[in-house]
């Protein structure tokens, strides 16, 4: 597609009038309509500015950029290169700091990336099949041969994994993630009507059954909010906390096995 109907499509995802993106951008709504037409030409910088007041992902802005004419801007880098080495250490002392507490590295898609040996535990049980490389965290928790068939508030706790999913979907125009959540609303029972019992007043804790009684856990994402590495970027970290003091007492004693 050419730059005018990609600019166009971002801005209407976006929900942003001509007005408002123009002075986001530093530029006038005239430029932006022209723009929009295929009347103007832009220039790399003003791709770039207009991509950084859309908000748009570091991969889709190297396609912008593309669309027109002007290379990307954004390196890609494999993981296991030199120049990220830093960036993996920071992430595994980190996961490593949160034992006994499990957390995992996602991409862009909820592939993993690494975990620590809390997360593996935690998932203690699941069809080998889903833990074959590559791992979908997704799938693997919300498959009924994976973490699923343990978590007690399934049919409330799911749909917020999913909706999470599909807004990124919708966000950031991924074909491929999308098709992961329709994957994963087969999978699961159909969305409740009301608000389970089971919140805490600001989350829905994972209530999840173990030998050593329920656990309840809380999530939380971290991602590098300043990178300019495509890689880095669609990097997260999912991070699970204990919501009580006895899933920290059970959490402890895992480990400590």
């Amino acid at each position: 597609m050419e730059f005018a109907g990609v600019l166009r499509d971002w801005r209407t995802r976006r929900r942003v009038s001509q007005l408002e993106l123009a002075l986001r951008a530093g530029t006038t709504q005239r430029h932006v309509s022209f723009l929009e037409r295929g009347r103007s030409a832009p220039g790399r910088a003003m791709v770039v500015r207009l991509a950084e007041s859309l908000e748009i992902p570091l991969r889709d802005r190297n396609a912008l950029l593309l669309s027109a004419g002007y290379a990307p801007a954004y390196p890609q880098t494999a993981l296991n290169e030199p120049e990220l080495a830093p960036i993996v250490g920071a992430l595994e002392r980190v996961m490593a700091a949160h034992m006994p507490y499990p957390a995992v590295v996602i991409d862009r898609r909820s592939e993993l990336v690494a975990a620590n040996d809390a997360f593996f535990g935690l998932m203690a049980g699941a069809d080998p099949q889903l833990l074959e490389p590559p791992v979908n965290v997704a799938r693997l928790v919300l498959h009924p041969r994976g973490l699923a068939r343990r978590i007690v508030n399934l049919d409330e706790w799911a749909w917020h994994v999913i909706d999470n999913l599909g807004r990124r979907a919708q966000r950031e125009s991924d074909d491929e993630l999308q098709a992961l959540v329709e994957e994963l609303e087969g999978l699961i029972p159909e969305r409740p009507r009301s608000p389970g019992p089971n919140h805490l007043g600001f989350s829905v804790p994972l209530r999840l059954r173990s030998d050593l009684g329920e656990l309840r856990l809380l999530t939380t994402l971290t991602h590098f909010a300043t990178a300019v590495d495509v890689t880095v970027a669609e990097l997260k970290m999912e991070a699970f906390l204990p919501a009580d003091e006895p899933t920290a007492a059970a959490l402890n004693e895992l480990a400590r096995r």
